[in-house]
């Protein structure tokens, strides 16, 4: 069995780090990935999914120290099930609407833009921070 999901959006929050008893690190930090599609009468409709992203061990410490809110990140990894419906986590908005949002435990974490004129790095598994490649886009204000 293998499932792989990918997403690239913006920090919505600042990360949190915590350790469990054993030591490890663990990182958290939900994801905004938005969409535009095209509604009613053409104009342009604006979605946006959360994610809720967890990091661990050397890859938690790294996120934990260059990510920010704001900042795009590229993440890979596994989506989890609430444990008691099985489903996505459902939540109320401030304006009252319902919107649901995804647990992914991420394998690799890339930071993409930001302080380092656009140049995209990553968190892999081994911990190891590297240039990539540059990556253009068009910018998301938080």
């Amino acid at each position: 069995m293998y499932q792989k999901t990918t997403i690239l959006g913006h920090l919505g929050t600042d990360p949190e780090m915590r350790y469990l008893q054993s030591g490890l690190a663990v990182t958290s930090f939900r994801v905004a990935v938005n969409t535009v599609h095209r509604g009613r009468d053409d104009v342009p409709v604006k979605d946006t999914t959360w994610f809720r992203v967890s990091v661990f061990g050397k890859q938690a410490e790294l996120c934990n120290q260059y990510l920010t809110k704001g900042r795009t990140v590229l993440v890979e990894g596994m989506l989890k099930a609430d444990p008691t419906t099985g489903n996505p986590r459902i939540f109320e908005r401030k304006d009252g609407s319902v919107g649901a949002s995804f647990e992914l435990t991420a394998s690799q974490v890339k930071f993409v833009g930001g302080p380092s004129n656009g140049e995209m790095a990553t968190a892999g598994e081994n911990g190891a921070t590297a240039t990539l490649e540059t990556v253009e886009g068009d910018e998301i204000p938080f």
